[in-house]
Order: C-alpha cells, then sequence, then structure tokens
C-alpha cells in the first residue's frame, strides 16, 4: 500500500527540542490520520539538527465512503431546536428517521482523495506545532522554531500539492552544509531518502547517530590507551548537533589536571560539548578531550582539535583563576554573603536556611550514630560554597567544590565529605551518603526544604513541584531505607508531610513492584518509621501471595462485612469473647485459635519479625473459613459472643496492618 514521507526542513534546531519535536510529529500525524479514517500500519518519525521527517506506511490513496449518523432532538421538542438540528446535518425533516422517540440523520460522505487530506494535515501540523519556543522570520506569518526552508511530502511517490506561506511542497531535500553536492536531489520515498542523505553526509536516525558517536570515540581511545568518560546527557545533545558527527580527539594543557575532575568535565560539558578521557585502567582524567565534529576533514581533525584545544585552556584558565580566587577567601566570608541571599520570601534568607539545618542536624546526629558537633558544623558550612566563584560559574557543583574547600582549608574528612555529599540523592541513578555525619547534613538539608514548604503551602500539585519537594522527598526515603536508619517523621513533620512521604513510598515500592494498597494498609497503622514500614510491606506481600494468605483476606473481607452490617443495626458487642459451648466445633476451634495466636503474635511484632507474625496469623486460615461457613452468627442466643469472636479476628490481624484497605 501506499507510502507517505514527510520532511519539514529548517534552519538549526535546537538540539534539546528534537527528541520531543519527533514525538510531537508522531503525535499529530496519527490524530490527524485517526480522525480522517486512517489506521497506517506503520509510522515513525526522526529528528535532527535541520529537519523533522516522518514515514507512513499502508495509507489507502483515498478515504472509504462513509456514513455518518447524528443524533437529533426528542420527537415533540421545541421547533428551534429542530431547526437548529436540520441546519447542522444539511438535511430537510423528511430525511430524518425516527427511532426511540428521537430523530436521526444518517448522512453519507463520499471519500476524499489521501492526498488533500494529507496536505491539510501538514499545515494544520506546521501551523500548530508546540515549540517550546519559536520565532516569525520575514514578512511570513508563520512560526516554526527557526526558518522553515522547504517542505518534501510524496504520497505513494508522487508530491503531495500544497502552498504553506509561500512554501510550495515538493520531492527535493537537501543533505550536509558543508559536505554534500551543493544542488538539492530528488527523494521519492523512503529508501531513496535515506540513501540519498547518506550519499550526501546526512545520518538520519538519532540512534545511529549515537552509535556513531559511541564507536569512534572508544576507537580513538583505544589507539591511544585511553577510556572514555561516557556521559549518556552529553551523547544526546552532541548527537542533536552534529549531521554527521566524527569525533576529534585534541590535547590539553596537562597542567590543568590539578584542578578538580569535576571542574574540567563541567568545563569541557558546559561549555565545549567535549567528552572527557582518562588512562585505561587509572582513576582521574588524562590530558586529552573529544570533540565532535560535524564535518569529516581532510586533515583527520588536526585543525579542528588545535582549535578546540586553545578554546578550552581559555576557559580551563578562567576556572583556574575562580579556584585560586576563592582559596584566598575562605568559608567565614562565605557564609557573612548568604545573609544577603534570600531562599524564599517566606522562609528568610539562605543564612537563615543553614541555622535550621544546623538545628536540625544537631537533633538527627544521634539518631544515626554521628557526632554531633562535627554535624553541625558541616551543616554550618554546607551552603557555603553558593557564594564562591566557581559555583557562581559552574551552579551544578554546588556541594561537590565546597568539599574540595573543606579538604584545602584543612578540615576534618568527615566534615569535608558531609559537605560534598549533602545534595545526596539528586535521581534514582545518584548514590546515597552512607557516613553518619554526611547522612545526617543530608536529611536535615532535604528535610528543612520538605517542612519549609508545607509550612507555607507551597506544596507540589499535578505535574507542577517547583521546588522539587518529590525529588528531596524521595531523597529522604532513599537515604532512611538504604542505611537501615530508625527514624521517626513525625519527630519533623506534621500530618500532611507525613501524608506526602506515604505517596513518595508507594512510588518507590510501586517501582520495586509492590502494591500501593499495601502501603495504605501499613500506613494506616499510625506507624512513621520507614524501615519498618518497608519490613512490614514485604512480609505482607509475601503472606498474600500464598493460598493462606488470599483465603485469610477473603476470610477477612467476609468477617467484617458482617460486622458493619451489624454495626448498622446499632452499637457492636464489646470485650472479649466468652468460650463457646463445647458442641460447636467451628466455634470452639476458632476460639482456641485466637486464644493460642494472641501470645506468639505480640512476640514476633514486638522482634519486628513480620514473617513470623504473618506465619502465626495463616494459622486462623482453617478456623476462620470453618467458622464463617458453619456458624450461623445471628443467632438471637449466641449472637453478641459471635460477634465478638469476629471482633476478635479483626483486631488480632489488624495488629499487623488495616487489612480493610487490602484490595481482594
Amino acid at each position: 500500500m501506499p507510502q507517505l514521507l514527510l520532511e519539514l526542513f529548517s534552519e538549526e534546531i535546537p538540539a534539546r527540542m528534537q527528541a520531543q519535536a519527533a514525538k510531537d510529529l508522531e503525535r499529530m500525524a496519527r490524530e490527524h490520520l485517526a480522525a480522517a479514517g486512517f489506521l497506517p500500519e506503520a509510522l515513525k518519525t526522526f529528528a535532527g539538527p535541520r529537519r523533522l521527517t516522518l514515514v507512513a506506511e499502508g495509507l489507502p490513496l483515498a478515504q472509504a465512503d462513509r456514513k455518518e449518523e447524528l443524533k437529533g432532538p426528542r420527537v415533540g421538542a421545541p421547533p428551534q431546536a429542530m431547526e437548529g438540528f436540520l441546519r447542522k446535518a444539511g438535511l430537510t425533516q423528511d430525511k430524518l428517521v425516527e427511532r426511540d422517540g428521537v430523530y436521526m440523520a444518517f448522512i453519507e460522505k463520499k471519500g476524499r482523495p489521501t492526498a488533500e487530506i494529507i496536505a491539510e494535515m501538514v499545515e494544520a501540523i506546521v501551523r500548530g506545532f508546540p515549540w517550546p519556543k519559536s520565532m516569525i522570520w520575514g514578512t511570513k506569518k508563520l512560526r516554526w522554531v527557526r526558518p522553515l526552508k522547504r517542505i518534501l511530502c510524496v504520497l505513494d511517490r508522487e508530491v503531495v500539492p500544497f502552498s504553506i506561506e509561500g512554501i510550495e511542497s515538493g520531492d527535493v531535500t537537501e543533505g550536509h552544509r558543508f559536505m554534500g553536492e551543493a544542488k538539492p536531489f530528488v527523494a521519492k520515498d523512503f529508501d531513496e531518502y535515506v540513501a540519498g542523505l547518506e550519499k550526501h553526509f546526512v545520518v538520519l536516525d538519532v540512534e545511529e547517530r549515537k552509535q556513531r558517536i559511541l564507536e569512534g570515540c572508544k576507537t580513538l581511545c583505544f589507539a591511544r590507551h585511553l577510556e572514555l568518560v561516557e556521559d549518556q546527557g552529553l551523547l544526546d545533545e552532541v548527537a542533536g548537533l552534529a549531521e554527521w558527527p566524527t569525533p576529534v580527539l585534541g590535547d590539553m594543557d596537562p597542567a590543568f589536571l590539578s584542578l578538580p575532575p569535576e571542574v574540567i568535565r563541567t568545563s569541557m560539558r558546559t561549555h565545549q560539548k567535549y567528552f572527557a578521557v582518562r588512562k585505561a585502567g587509572e582513576e582521574g582524567l588524562a590530558p586529552h578531550f573529544i570533540t565532535i565534529a560535524n564535518i569529516q576533514a581532510a586533515d583527520g581533525g588536526a585543525v579542528i582539535a588545535a582549535g578546540n584545544a586553545k578554546v578550552l585552556s581559555s576557559r580551563l584558565s578562567d576556572a583556574r583563576f575562580f579556584w585560586d580566587e576563592d582559596v584566598k577567601v575562605g568559608f567565614e566570608p562565605w557564609l557573612e554573603k548568604l545573609n544577603g541571599v534570600t531562599f524564599h520570601a517566606k522562609l528568610g534568607t539562605m543564612a537563615q536556611r543553614v541555622e535550621r539545618i544546623v538545628a536540625l542536624a544537631g537533633e538527627i546526629a544521634p539518631l544515626v550514630g554521628a557526632d554531633v558537633e562535627k554535624t553541625k558544623e558541616a551543616a554550618r558550612l554546607a551552603k557555603a560554597d553558593l557564594a564562591s566563584q566557581m559555583v557562581g560559574e559552574f551552579p551544578e557543583l554546588q556541594g561537590v567544590m565546597g568539599g574540595y574547600y573543606a579538604r584545602t582549608f584543612g578540615l576534618d574528612g568527615e566534615i569535608a565529605d558531609a559537605v560534598r555529599d549533602h545534595y545526596k540523592p539528586q535521581g534514582p541513578s545518584d548514590a546515597v551518603p552512607t557516613a553518619p555525619v554526611s547522612v545526617a547534613v543530608a536529611l536535615a538539608d532535604k528535610l528543612d526544604t520538605l517542612v519549609g514548604f508545607f509550612a507555607i503551602d507551597e506544596k507540589p500539585t499535578g505535574s507542577k513541584d517547583p521546588y522539587a519537594l518529590r525529588r528531596a522527598a524521595l531523597g529522604v526515603i532513599r537515604i532512611i531505607l538504604e542505611n537501615g536508619l530508625r527514624v521517626s517523621l513525625a519527630k519533623f513533620g506534621k500530618e500532611d508531610l507525613i501524608a506526602f512521604f506515604a505517596d513518595r513510598l508507594k512510588v518507590t515500592l510501586r517501582d520495586q513492584g509492590k502494591r500501593h494498597d499495601l502501603v495504605d494498609a501499613v500506613f494506616a497503622l499510625g506507624d512513621d518509621d520507614l524501615a519498618r514500614i518497608v519490613a512490614r510491606v514485604e512480609a505482607l506481600d509475601g503472606f498474600l501471595k500464598t493460598d493462606d494468605g488470599k483465603n485469610l483476606l477473603a476470610g477477612y473481607k467476609r468477617a467484617s462485612n458482617i460486622l458493619k452490617a451489624e454495626e448498622k443495626k446499632g452499637a457492636l458487642p464489646v470485650g472479649a469473647p466468652a468460650e463457646p459451648a463445647a458442641d460447636s466445633a467451628a466455634e470452639v476451634g476458632l476460639y482456641n485459635a485466637l486464644r493460642l495466636l494472641d501470645k506468639p503474635l505480640k512476640e514476633a511484632l514486638a522482634k519486628e519479625d513480620f514473617t513470623g507474625a504473618m506465619t502465626q496469623l495463616a494459622e486462623l486460615r482453617g478456623p476462620v473459613d470453618a467458622y464463617l461457613d458453619g456458624v450461623f452468627v445471628n443467632e438471637p442466643e449466641h449472637r453478641d459472643n459471635r460477634l465478638r469472636t469476629l471482633a476478635a479476628v479483626r483486631d488480632a490481624m489488624g495488629q499487623v496492618a488495616d487489612f480493610a484497605l487490602i484490595a481482594g
């Protein structure tokens, strides 16, 4: 079946916008095609430095004829309603059909040529494309990320004719700006298009560009006994900057290696988009870099490497200057400057925030086995580097530079590490601090952020989280869980913040395959010890995967439903159940099971042996099933005692979790 090929060719598209642009093009095309009744066999989009491309397979050359059914007003409706419906349908009343007291219109629509629909679709996409930033250029009333130059649009190897603000569609595109032939080339289908681009030094697929970059970098490194310092974010970016990416290895002055490696890498990455390298099998960086050129130079990139080395030397000289100036100043003048830095209008200055973090870290330190005075000193210094020149130039190095400066000034290693690590973890792939002083300061930093913004009612809403509170909460959760800490969150936050932690914990456990309703069932006990909560959830999850667990849950639901129904009639009887008559075997069996369960269940819970507690609960499965199947609860003479028995089952299970909140 026919193939559609569309290319929107423009000036340079920012690399950071390309991936989303490809997704938006696919989404918009699918929506328009579906609205026309088309379901392509395959549809794929591509994005690069100068072009957005779409290929759709299996489109018909014309729409099928369609019969549209419109529901009109009820029989006997006011004349105005009927007149409006007839105008909408383009029919007279005698053409309507009455069905179940409602007038129906059946409109036959002849299918249109697909080319006409595609032309309208492309114009709608171009005029409504959701670029985060766009521009209007020249005298044209056309908005695009950068000036739009060409539109290639062919269906079944034929041009789909249309014009958008003077840009005529065609079957012509062009290759690399510098390396391709000067004249454009014709492409009437996707295979011709890809082959033509390759011939004219353009790699269409971003994943292929990434692979080309990685392989080229590793080949250059291997030849010089080096290793690439891989950087996925940088790889994603440079793959959007070059149509014909060509790695080039350059050299830098080894004297710059005395700077912290994070400074060198950040300068390379932020300013120049270079990859760092290291000697094979060694720590630290090597005095080289890899830049990604957009041309395949005749000299192998020697001139490119030399030019880039000069630029890098200039940048690193600036970094050297910042370092030298910073080490002349020290922490105390920086801390004084924080008095003039506003953290938030309602939460005071950064200096006031530091005071809060110090106090909070002092409270946390004994809970995590950290030296209190070291912890307070680390907390006092943690934000100081925000006033340094290096962090002013490279904000992403806050904390990291503070750690280096602390060691340079001769401070205790535990304090320096805590200053360096107090922002961690900053994402799911970031490691959590493990040293006690570092743990205490990291927790204090995040808890102060959470408590402060919750106190002024600046909570996350929907997808909006301007103060990264979700990330802070997840950081607290990871630090506590991965270090096996026993910390009560109620000590640091109110009910709404505890609920927020519960939601974030659900996210964490759901990512591990745990059910969110189990988290609810455990949180309902009022426990705020995350380590204990997770242990309960894991034990509960394992228990409910067994036959005993599934059946006991079902029995709990039946017992609870009986109690709820009876509670509607009046207050339930209170107190422990009395020993039943010996002739009621099911009652005696459950009574004895509950009596025998009480002590070992409490002992298991006291030891936080939640798996053992579940094992004890499993002993109730048979007696509960027999009781519910063989005992008439509402028999007047025995009703109160039998309801007490069911309440005793509910209460025993409720020591482990609120089973009423568990689905199933």
